[in-house]
């Protein structure tokens, strides 16, 4: 059984029209079965749960796909080269058409309907090497390319398996790493604090829907984060549960029942997904979908942010944030602006590993 149950998306663009994919239920059947014989594979599910890919690893072609989770990789780094003079420019939505959405769910947050909702938006960019440059050359824990598709680079996992324990760390607050006494600033914040506590009770009670003894193991801790013009501070919390032995017979049930992952989405889910397709502009496609890698044994996946979607011949790059009752639109805008960044590695800075 999946999560939750998506209605038809609305109409607009997205990376998932005409695609060749699973459908949610054979996905899961096929994710169970390669778990079961232990057989190494990748996958990617969008938001919306209508397009789910998964390719066995001896069948992933290096031109087509890139992956790099945390070491399982096939990124080729004896042909990297390393770039100054990278630009990125951006076209992004205007502040009234954000206002206009922002005072949707803050609408819905006045009636009930929600207490923490994600808005996303997509910003049209120029840059200055194509996309699957921007992906070999960027550094970041999980980064993906699908040729004519899109890719990422994102900072945030969704969920770990390993030893029979799986873990989970969301990602909530962000300030400029710039700012005098930033750190104590974000850590102070009444708004962020509200927002990563709603998200930690909301992935702690996802994770038990899957696994015994769940607990927090660390709670908002610090993290920096490089990027082309500075660096950003974000917080996380770790929570981690216990799966049964026979875990990797049914891995697509463990994932599925996550699904959408709640960092991206809101409290309580099911609404708030209701509210945000009212709220944004089209289906986000594979955007706050899930990317993963199972090697035989461990998994490890991460929520699909920093994300670039490729439209023929125009790059968009999509970014957003979660609002509370405490949210200021002109604040939050800005957020969605500072989010769009190229973490590129400069030359007088260590080449990446995998």
């Amino acid at each position: 059984m999946t999560g939750i149950i998506f209605i038809r998306p609305k109409k607009g663009t997205n990376n998932t029209t005409n695609l060749k994919a699973l459908d949610i239920h054979t996905f899961r059947e096929k994710m169970n079965k390669l778990g079961s014989k232990k057989r190494p594979f990748l996958f990617l599910i969008d938001y919306e749960m209508v397009a789910p890919q998964i390719w066995e690893a001896s069948q992933i072609d290096s031109s087509e796909l890139l992956f790099d989770l945390n070491g399982f990789s096939n990124f080729d780094l004896t042909t990297y080269k390393q770039t100054d003079n990278i630009f990125l420019e951006k076209f992004p939505v205007s502040f009234d058409t954000y206002k206009i959405a922002f005072e949707k769910v803050q609408e819905a947050i006045q009636l009930g309907d929600t207490y923490l909702a994600n808005l996303t938006f997509a910003t049209k960019v120029l840059t200055s090497i194509g996309l699957r440059d921007i992906i070999e050359k960027t550094k970041a824990p999980y980064r993906f390319y699908w040729k004519d598709h899109c890719g990422f680079f994102s900072p945030e996992s969704f969920i770990r398996i390993e030893k029979q324990q799986i873990k989970s760390f969301p990602m909530k607050g962000t300030i400029r790493a710039d700012m005098p006494n930033a750190e104590a600033l974000l850590l102070a914040n009444a708004k962020e604090k509200a927002e990563h506590a709603t998200i930690t009770d909301l992935i702690r009670n996802d994770l038990s829907q899957v696994a015994e003894r769940v607990r927090v193991e660390r709670y908002r801790y610090v993290e920096e984060i490089e990027h082309q013009s500075g660096k950003l501070l974000q917080t996380s919390t770790e929570i981690v549960g216990d799966l049964d032995e026979d875990y990797c017979s049914h891995l697509g049930d463990i994932v599925l029942k996550l699904l959408p992952a709640g960092s991206i989405s809101g409290a309580p889910k099911a609404r708030t997904v209701e509210v945000l397709a009212e709220a944004e502009v089209g289906p986000r496609g594979y955007y706050t979908g899930i990317l993963g890698y199972f090697d035989g044994e461990n998994l490890d996946s991460c929520v699909a942010i920093r994300y670039l979607e490729q439209d023929r011949d125009e790059l968009w790059y999509r970014s957003g944030g979660g609002l509370t009752y405490f949210s200021d639109v002109k604040s939050e805008y800005q957020e969605l602006l500072q989010k769009i960044y190229l973490p590129i590695i400069r030359k007088n800075r260590s080449m990446p590993t995998c």
